[in-house]
């Protein structure tokens, strides 16, 4: 009797992926592409910002690079340098950010107030609150040096946050202070209130008033402190 050869057909399981199950490795790779950049141009610009910031109140000014920033921000570390140019460009972007803010802050305190006298004082208090809220951003506002304030967006953002004051100024003295020809004591009134508050936010960021405060009366503060400089019976 002759044998006879039974030939088995092929398991579903063991045949062969047709080649049209298997992605093509091109879209496998632009898939890949557009996951890991979820940004569009605008946005991508304003996270590079927001953590620069980060890294800006966390680490301190030295701590800030574009490639620490691309870090942070989980972007290429070519990003930074597209959207800003080199570390300068970013430093001065950002410094932008924090005058916009800042001018927003002291309109916002002078507005719960009626009298000029008072909205200058509030505008005052104001001022070094939002140095003590964001101390890297206010040191950086004011680090001249690492800044370019040719950059169109610093240089709009720093003439409206000085014209808030100038606008204050002039309020409480009943007069309009035109910022290309000031007397001199429009100009000496509205330096002598820059000066008070800032050279107090500094004294108080670098902790050169601690010996005061410590000695202060009990549920006395930096804030009272600042009150009783900014009081119309101070001797300044």
């Amino acid at each position: 009797m002759s044998r006879q050869t039974t030939i088995q057909p092929k398991s579903p399981a063991r045949a062969a992926k047709s080649p049209a199950t298997k992605p093509a490795a091109g879209k496998i790779a632009r898939r890949t592409k557009a996951s890991a950049a979820p940004y569009h141009h605008g946005a991508l610009q304003e996270a590079l910002l927001t953590a620069a910031e980060r890294i800006l109140e966390r680490d301190g000014l030295p701590g800030l690079t574009l490639r620490a920033a691309a870090r942070e921000a989980g972007v290429s570390h070519a990003a930074p340098t597209h959207h800003f140019g080199d570390l300068t460009g970013l430093l001065s972007e950002l410094a932008a950010v924090g005058f916009r803010r800042f001018r927003e802050a002291l309109l916002a305190a002078a507005d719960r107030q009626t009298a000029p006298g008072a909205r200058l004082d509030a505008m005052g208090s104001a001022y070094v609150s939002f140095a003590k809220t964001y101390p890297g951003m206010f040191t950086l506002m004011f680090r001249s040096e690492r800044l370019d304030p040719t950059r169109s967006a610093l240089a709009e953002a720093m003439e409206a946050a000085g014209a808030a004051l100038g606008q204050a100024v002039g309020a409480q003295r009943q007069e309009t202070i035109v910022k290309q020809a000031p007397t001199l004591q429009q100009a000496a009134r509205m330096v002598r209130a820059w000066s008070m508050v800032h050279g107090f936010a500094v004294l108080l960021l670098d902790g050169r008033l601690g010996e005061f405060l410590a000695h202060l009366p009990p549920g006395e503060s930096d804030a009272t402190l600042l009150e009783a400089i900014l009081s119309p019976g101070s001797e300044f």
